[in-house]
């Protein structure tokens, strides 16, 4: 149902200023204050649901990286798990964190807290966020009991200050009041473990001993060996070419090789590809991109490539789908030199060529290791390198059907320098996740594989299959 997917579009943040900022409940100095309302006023519910509007009615600039806001509630019986999501926010989704902490003692309304922070961003003075749709549930998805718990308004269905709420800078308490226990200087929350507000989870931390492993298969993933597109025809996919090699103490990484000897019977170009089941949510792979083949003569046009993609049925089939990053370091399709493309695609014909597609490029080299993160939702696609925003697509580009993950290295035709001196190319990619319905922020992404890695997970996948 695509009313229950997250909404995390990235919009300019638009700080609207106010008039006749009032005090609140905190001290009259303080500069920001809370707005609440409700978008599930019912005493029980699939999921709570409290949106956010912070305001700054002072006259001088707050980070909102200092800035914590805390929801109070008392946890249903037999002590459950609880996923936080946010459903759209004016100043973007994948600035929002939501993690879950415990008060101690508990009173009768409250024994755990949602705590929202942001990883960037500057609220002006007079200023507001503007909407913080936010929302959790259980993670065994039963009903939540909300009509007992501290800071719930159920009828809150228009913002206003709300002082059942607090907001906490740089650890003080600046607005709101408290349940009993709730108040003191904010310690760093419990972490909720697992996939919070996704619908599932693929982590791979490509722990395999040769493309014939038969955990590769298991996990879903395809060593590709039939012929065909893209890249030199003719060409062939040998699974040789795929090998998991250690890239840094007991950490193997996936690697792609593409070799030529500028003939086509002589051309081996090499994919991975993971099922279709994916559409909306966050994509990322930590990625090893080159300039230079490891043997043999440089200058072949060869794309070294993470996307996702629906296949096409026929010329301009509109189901079709793609996102792509797709780094060329010698150039190619008309340009000179090294590039970075995100392409996203509606859809194209072969013969006459027409493509339906929107890119955005960099012309420098990326050679080395990079963060790649793509996020699918409300509309949007975003790319992210290193955690930077590279681009933004959306409207008709936006996809309409499950996705397969793909890794390949490939030959643009016609790209083949004129030596028949063999030479060869890698690509590596030392780690792939994904959560299903969930815009996740780079710097988290980061930090959940992170945790995969320290907890030795090598391997996770959750994500239901289509």
């Amino acid at each position: 149902m695509r009313g229950k997917l997250l909404l995390g579009g990235l919009l300019p943040v638009l700080l609207l200023a106010l008039v006749g900022v009032a005090a609140g409940p905190a001290a009259a100095q303080q500069s920001l204050r809370l707005q609440y309302k409700t978008s599930a006023t019912g005493a029980t519910a699939d999921q709570v649901e409290p949106w956010f509007n912070l305001v700054n009615g002072g006259t001088s600039a707050v980070p909102l990286n200092g800035v914590r806001i805390r929801y109070y509630f008392k946890a249903d019986a037999g002590s459950p798990q609880y996923r936080f999501a946010c459903s759209w926010a004016t100043i973007s989704c994948s600035t929002i964190t939501g993690s879950f902490g415990t008060l101690s003692p508990g009173t009768a309304t409250a024994d755990r807290y949602l705590e929202v922070g942001f990883t960037s961003g500057t609220l002006a003075p007079g200023a507001r966020t503007g909407d913080l749709q936010l929302r959790f549930h259980r993670s065994d998805w039963q009903r939540i009991n909300q009509a007992d718990d501290f800071s719930f308004g159920p009828a809150r269905t228009t913002y206003g200050d709300w002082s059942k709420v607090t907001v906490h800078h740089n650890g003080a308490l600046v607005w709101g009041t408290p349940p009993a226990g709730g108040g003191g200087p904010t310690p760093t929350p419990t972490p909720t473990p697992g996939n919070p507000g996704g619908a599932g989870v693929v982590f791979d931390d490509f722990a395999y001993t040769g493309a014939d492993d038969p955990a590769i298969t298991a996990h879903n993933w395809t060593v590709r060996t039939n012929s065909g597109g893209p890249g030199v025809p003719g060409a062939s996919w040998p699974k040789q070419n795929v090998s998991f090699p250690t890239v840094s103490g007991t950490n193997r990484a996936l690697q792609l090789k593409a070799g030529t000897d500028g003939t086509a019977a002589g051309t081996r170009q090499s994919e991975v590809l993971h099922q279709r089941k994916f559409l909306e949510g966050t994509y990322a792979a930590r990625v090893k991109f080159s300039d230079a083949p490891i043997s043999g003569p440089d200058g072949d046009h060869i794309v070294q490539t993470f996307f996702t993609i629906t296949p096409l049925a026929f010329d301009m089939d509109p189901a079709y789908s793609e996102q792509d990053f797709e780094y060329l370091p010698n150039g190619g399709w008309g340009e000179p030199a090294n590039i970075m493309y995100t392409t996203s695609w509606e859809t194209y014909r072969n013969e006459p060529w027409e493509a339906v597609n929107v890119h955005t490029e960099v012309r420098q080299s990326y050679a080395g290791w990079h963060d790649l993160v793509l996020q699918v939702s409300g509309g949007q696609i975003r790319y992210y390198i290193d955690g930077n925003l590279f681009a933004e697509h959306g409207g008709v580009y936006y996809p309409e059907t499950v996705q397969s993950v793909n890794f390949n290295l490939w030959f643009i035709n016609g790209g083949l320098v004129g030596s028949a001196t063999p030479r060869e190319y890698i690509q590596q990619v030392d780690w792939f996740y994904h959560s299903k319905n969930e815009v996740v922020a780079p710097a988290d992404v980061l930090n959940r594989v992170n945790g995969y890695r320290s907890a030795s997970t090598t391997w996770v996948d959750t994500v239901p299959s289509s």
